[in-house]
C-alpha cells in the first residue's frame, strides 16, 4: 500500500484539500520518517539500535502496526536514498501539519537525537536547521527539547 502512495510523494499538488485523506496522511509520515533517518546518520553512525527505535517512534507518533511501520522506514529509506535536500519533505510536513503537530515531530526528532544519551555536534546542528525549514522558532525548538529532557 505505501509503495502505491509513495508514488504520490513527489506529485506536486496545487492544493492539500484535494488530496484523498490516505494520501494527505502517508505523505507527512514518509517525511518524518526521512527527517528521523536523516538525524540519524547525521554522525555517521547508524545502528540497529536507532533503527529499532525510529520503528518504536513511529509506531508510537503515529499508531502504526509493527507492518506498517517497517514498510513506512523502508520507504524512507529509499526516499532519503534518492533525495538531493530536506527541504521537500520538511514542506509536506509544513504544508500538512498544524504549529502543535511540527513541535511534535522535532520532539520525536530529539527524543531519537538523545536516543544514545548524547548530542553530536552535527545532529545539533541538523535539528536547528530543519526546525527552521519546518517554520518553528528557536523557542519553539528549545522548548521541545526540554519537554523531551523532562525539564518542563
Amino acid at each position: 500500500m505505501l509503495k502505491k502512495l509513495s508514488k504520490l510523494f513527489f506529485d506536486v499538488k496545487p492544493n492539500v484539500a484535494a488530496e484523498d485523506k490516505e494520501e494527505a496522511t502517508v505523505r507527512p509520515q514518509i517525511a518524518t520518517c526521512v527527517l528521523l533517518l536523516e538525524i540519524a546518520h547525521s554522525d555517521d553512525h547508524f545502528s540497529d539500535e536507532e533503527q529499532s527505535r525510529i520503528v518504536e517512534l513511529l509506531k508510537e507518533d503515529f499508531q502504526l502496526s509493527d507492518e506498517y511501520a517497517a514498510e513506512l522506514l523502508e520507504l524512507a529509506h529509499q526516499e532519503r536514498k534518492e533525495s538531493s535536500d530536506l527541504w521537500r519533505f520538511t514542506s509536506v510536513i509544513d504544508k500538512n501539519y498544524s504549529i502543535e503537530e511540527k513541535e511534535r515531530v522535532v520532539e520525536t526528532l530529539w527524543k531519537l537525537v538523545y536516543a544514545d544519551d548524547r548530542l553530536h555536534f552535527r545532529e545539533d546542528h541538523l535539528i536547528h536547521r530543519l526546525s527552521r525549514l519546518l517554520n518553528l522558532s528557536h523557542k519553539q525548538l528549545i522548548e521541545a527539547k526540554k519537554k523531551v529532557m523532562g525539564w518542563t
